[in-house]
């Protein structure tokens, strides 16, 4: 096999992994679309759809590692191909991790629904802690399908709003509760579910820092990366 042809073989099989881990990245998508309209709109059946959802996501999950591990062996690839193998792995495993947290949402909205839990304007709080986690789910995914650097970057940042959101919500409902009693066990679900979506957004800045690892070479994990260089990119 000649050097050309081996290597348009060895992109070609990593952009079938790549178009596949996108796909998975899309399920997992949805699956937090379904979850946060079944928890504000108390749909039982949509949330069992995100639940069995689920197991298509872990399929997926175990076909691309195996399809990785079968790359690496069969084309041993260098060192820039070896890290962008390496750091679609790991989306892949952040993504399904996404899928589960998604569950967890969806497994709330199940409860509240089926135990009777009402809660007060319960859905309110929610709102911007969820639309926040799937702006950063969205960019994250187009980052990884575009390596755009700059795009991750702007997206890592976005975690400190998030976490902002969560801490705001969570102060918010331990008062809630403290006040009227009676709301502590759906209040316990919200708060299930708002720690899920706040994960979610995590498991994105994970995908980010893939995006430039694969970009730049640089593990740029537990730093603070983004805030540092965002005035740059913003």
């Amino acid at each position: 096999m000649t050097g050309l042809h081996w290597s348009k073989q060895y992109d070609q099989d990593l952009e079938t992994i790549k178009s596949k881990a996108l796909l998975m990245g899309g399920l997992a998508e949805e699956q937090l679309a379904n979850a946060i309209h079944a928890l504000q709109e108390g749909d039982v059946e949509l949330a069992e759809k995100v639940m069995a959802t689920d197991e298509q996501v872990n399929q997926l999950q175990v076909s691309l590692d195996n399809a990785c591990t079968e790359l690496i062996v069969r084309r041993q690839p260098a060192a820039g191909d070896l890290r962008t193998v390496i750091a679609t792995m790991r989306v892949i495993t952040d993504v399904e991790r996404i899928a589960d947290e998604a569950t967890k949402v969806a497994r709330a909205a199940k409860n509240l629904q089926t135990r009777n839990l009402l809660l007060l304007n319960q859905y309110q709080p929610i709102h911007a802690i969820a639309g926040t986690a799937q702006q950063m789910l969205r960019d994250a995914l187009d980052a990884y399908a575009r390596l755009d650097r700059d795009k991750a970057v702007r997206m890592m940042a976005l975690d400190e709003d998030l976490d902002r959101e969560f801490h705001d919500m969570m102060r918010s409902l331990i008062t809630y509760m403290m006040e009227e009693p009676k709301t502590i066990s759906a209040s316990l679900d919200i708060l299930w579910a708002a720690k899920a979506i706040e994960r979610i957004g995590d498991h994105a800045t994970n995908i980010g820092e893939y995006v430039i690892y694969i970009v730049d070479g640089d593990d740029i994990r537990h730093s603070d990366y983004a805030r540092k260089v965002l005035g740059i990119v913003k």
